[in-house]
Order: structure tokens, then C-alpha cells, then sequence
């Protein structure tokens, strides 16, 4: 506890300060980062490969080039996030000028899950970075390789009452918590997201929640059935399932459902081979207190494909089941692993019903060609973001804010959204001093008309 209060407390030094809030000093904090992430790309992959077995093209495409693209955009962009932004005035504000300054909220603890260990470490960072704040970090304990890693990189990098990383188990993480942080980011499940706000509400300190849930696929009749086979699959087994925006279960009509199954199918093989246990680039389950909890998922409902396990090396094929209710176990937590379950429906209306009165999820897929149907399940469900024809991809756009909503959490990240979340947003008016109003003044008749008249 001494040491974390120490480590809190050299940073709100440095933060008080001003180190921080220059242009110039984010800027190149940020071509630091990028620098680091190239001088160890090698240690990336290898840690990597220990906590998840991770292959180099799944650790390009899901952790580093996410990060790349998204400190370049940050450090194109910066200059004009940080511009004030001017805004209107009411006729009874005449002669002032309004707008809205960014300002760094100031020690910012960062609270990262095990799935995309490096990433959603780092991408949260990005946007502290160029919002001016300091940073502390406490990885995942589960992903042991890249926590350490995390920590070689950033001691070597950045000046630790700037930027430094906390490790340790469950107990780090509460004493971490116990300390006043001026911003709380926390990736991880609903359960402890609900603890961790309880912390933060000790001193009031704001919040940004990445949860999850339950987020459905929806097939529709007149859908791309190959095209639909190929992204869901690609999009549920990517990382062995173990991703927080990945179809959770499949909602598909009963006239596509043979097709699309038997796509599916088809997909798994050409994506993974024929014996996916035997391949050495599949992802596994990242311990063994995981591994037993998926397994009990595979004596729900009858297995289309998959169902096979290797305990040792903590690996579950890709696998289908169906013949599942909404009351199965399976249907009531998310699974966060290489199980897809299959429900039917016979009209897209019962569907989105059924869905409407469950708990928003972070992400909705919806496969079909009709764009009144588009229109009409995005806007009359809640989640926290998705995608039409196709899985996962809306979350590398730095363009699009990233977060949940309800039960799957609070705030929104990626690009400027990210330095959005870490600013406070300080209204400012500057009043001019060259003729005075008289109007909102005390003791005038013809001012109590005017006004009456402009404020009504």
C-alpha cells in the first residue's frame, strides 16, 4: 500500500507540475510509444505466443497493427483535439465569446484485462497520453508474459512518475483501487465493473467501463449465406472466442439455418484445418479455471461440430450446438470461448423482440440485404455498437467511438473518443469589457421587458 500511494503520489507531482500539458511533450510521449512497440515487436510475439499461443499474424492484425493505426491517428490529429472549441451565444450573451477548453483530469489508473493483453493495455493509453494525463497500469496477472513484458517496456521507455505499471493479483488491484485517482478506466467482466465503480465512488472519481455480454448474430432469410458463414466464423474464433465484442450466440431464420450451418462448417476447416487441436497457431484458453468452465458448456444441446478438447494444452475446437434454449445454461452468461450456440426464429420481429428484453449487449451482427431492415434493428435495439454484414470490424475504425451500454458499460474510446474520455471538457466565457448590457440588471423596466421578451 506504501508503494502504491508513493507511486500515486509522484505522479500527481509531476501531473501538478505541468509536464503534461504541452503539445510538444504528448506529441512525442506518443512516437515514444510507437518507437517502444517496434524495439520489442519481437518480445510482443514471443510473450504473446506463451500466454495464448497467439500466432504472429493474430498478434499483427489484433494487437500491434491496431495500436500503430491508432497512435498515428492520434498523433495526426492532436494538434486540433487540443484546439478550444468555439461555440454560439444567445443574443443576451452579445459581445462575449464562449468555448470550450480540453483539460487533462490528471493521474488516470488504467485497469487491463488478459484477452488482448498488449492492446486494450495500451489503446486506452494512447488516448491518456494525448489528453495530458499520467498513467498507471495494472495488467491482467493472467497473461503473466506480457504483463511482464509490459513492465520491461514501459520502465525503459517513460519517466515513471509519468507512465508505470502496477503488477500483481487481485489484491493489487483493490489497493490500487483504495487510492484517489482523478480517472478510472477498467476492461474486464460485468461483476467487477460493478466493484469497481463502487470504489470510484469513494471519491467521486469518473469512470470508463469496457465490459461485455451477450452479443447476437442475427441471420436473416434473404442474408449472403456465405458471406455470413465466413465473417461470423471468422469474427466468433478469432482469438479462440475470447473477445469481448465476438457473436456470443447465433439468431438465425429457419430457411437459411442448413446453409448457413453447412457453410459454417465449412469455413471452420478452411480457417483452422481439419483437426484445429493439432494446429499450431490456434489460440487456447487462457487458464485452467476457463478451460473447466467452457467445457461444461459442451453438454448443452446436441454438438453440429467441434466439441473436442485437449486439457493439456487448454485447447477447445471451434464448436457449433444446437438445439438450445434461452433458460440453458448457456444462454445466461457470456461465454468468452470457441462456442457458438444456435437458436431459430421465423420472423426477424420475434427475433429482435426476444433480444430487446434481454441485457444490452457491447455488440449486434445483423446479416440481411433488406436496408428498411437495417434501419429498423439499429435503431429500435440498444447495444453498445455492431455492424451490418459483418463481425468485429467496426472496432478498428478510429472514427468510431468504442463501448457499451447498460449491463456492457459506460464511456466510449478510439480515437478522438479516447481523448474525449480522458478531458474535462471546461466551459469558459470571455466577456467583453468595451459596452456593459444593462438589461440583466437589477431595477430597469424597460430591461424586465426585454428580457422577458428574449428569455421566454
Amino acid at each position: 500500500m506504501e508503494q502504491i500511494s508513493s507511486i500515486v503520489a509522484n505522479q500527481r507531482a509531476y501531473f501538478m507540475n505541468g509536464n503534461t500539458l504541452s503539445y510538444d511533450f504528448r506529441k512525442d510521449q506518443l512516437l515514444k510509444l510507437k518507437q517502444m512497440l517496434k524495439d520489442f515487436e519481437t518480445e510482443v510475439y514471443q510473450a504473446l505466443k506463451i500466454d495464448l499461443n497467439k500466432s504472429q499474424h493474430e498478434t499483427l492484425t489484433t494487437e500491434l497493427g491496431f495500436l500503430y493505426t491508432e497512435i498515428d491517428f492520434a498523433i495526426k490529429n492532436l494538434s486540433n483535439w487540443m484546439e478550444p472549441d468555439k461555440v454560439s451565444a444567445p443574443f443576451t450573451h452579445k459581445g462575449s465569446k464562449n468555448f470550450i477548453l480540453k483539460e487533462p483530469y490528471g493521474v488516470s489508473l488504467i485497469i487491463s484485462p488478459w484477452n488482448y493483453p498488449l492492446q486494450l493495455a495500451l489503446a486506452p493509453a494512447i488516448g491518456a497520453i494525448s489528453a495530458g494525463n499520467c498513467i498507471v497500469l495494472k495488467p491482467s496477472e493472467y497473461a503473466k508474459a506480457t504483463s511482464i513484458l509490459l513492465t520491461e517496456m514501459i520502465q525503459e521507455t517513460f519517466n515513471a512518475s509519468y507512465f508505470t505499471v502496477v503488477e500483481g493479483a487481485k489484491e493489487t488491484s483493490q489497493a490500487l483501487l483504495k487510492e484517489r485517482f482523478d480517472y478510472i478506466f477498467f476492461t474486464g467482466s460485468t461483476e467487477v465493473g460493478k466493484s469497481v465503480m463502487r470504489e470510484a465512488s469513494t471519491h467521486l472519481t469518473p469512470v470508463t467501463l469496457e465490459l461485455g455480454g451477450k452479443s447476437p448474430a442475427i441471420v436473416d432469410k434473404d442474408a449472403n449465406i456465405n458471406l455470413a458463414a465466413k465473417r461470423i466464423v471468422w469474427g466468433k474464433f478469432t482469438n479462440a472466442g475470447q473477445t469481448c465484442v465476438a457473436p456470443d450466440y447465433l439468431y438465425v431464420h429457419e430457411k437459411a439455418k442448413f446453409k448457413l450451418l453447412k457453410a459454417m462448417k465449412r469455413q471452420i476447416k478452411a480457417f483452422y484445418g481439419k483437426d484445429p487441436l493439432a494446429n499450431e497457431d490456434y489460440v487456447r484458453i487462457i487458464n485452467q479455471k476457463h478451460f473447466n468452465r467452457l467445457e461444461q458448456f459442451l453438454s448443452t444441446g446436441t454438438i453440429l461440430h467441434g466439441g473436442q478438447t485437449d486439457e493439456e494444452m487448454l485447447t477447445i475446437e471451434p464448436t457449433i450446438i444446437d438445439k438450445i434454449s434461452w433458460e440453458d445454461p448457456i444462454m445466461q452468461e457470456e461465454i468468452f470461448g470457441p462456442i457458438l450456440p444456435v437458436l431459430t426464429f421465423k420472423n426477424v420481429e420475434d427475433a429482435v423482440e426476444k433480444i430487446k428484453w434481454r441485457e444490452k449487449p457491447l455488440a449486434l451482427y445483423y446479416f440481411g440485404e433488406n436496408d428498411k431492415t437495417h434501419q429498423q434493428i439499429m435503431q429500435y435495439l440498444s447495444f453498445g455498437g455492431g455492424a451490418i454484414n459483418d463481425t468485429l470490424f467496426h472496432l478498428a475504425n478510429p472514427y468510431l467511438p468504442f463501448g457499451g451500454v447498460g449491463e456492457s458499460g459506460m464511456g466510449a474510446y478510439h480515437g478522438k473518443y479516447g481523448f474525449d474520455t480522458f478531458s474535462h471538457g471546461k466551459s469558459i466565457l470571455k466577456q467583453t469589457t468595451k459596452f456593459d448590457i444593462p438589461f440583466r440588471y437589477p431595477g430597469s423596466k424597460l430591461g424586465q421587458s426585454v428580457m422577458k421578451k428574449f428569455m421566454k
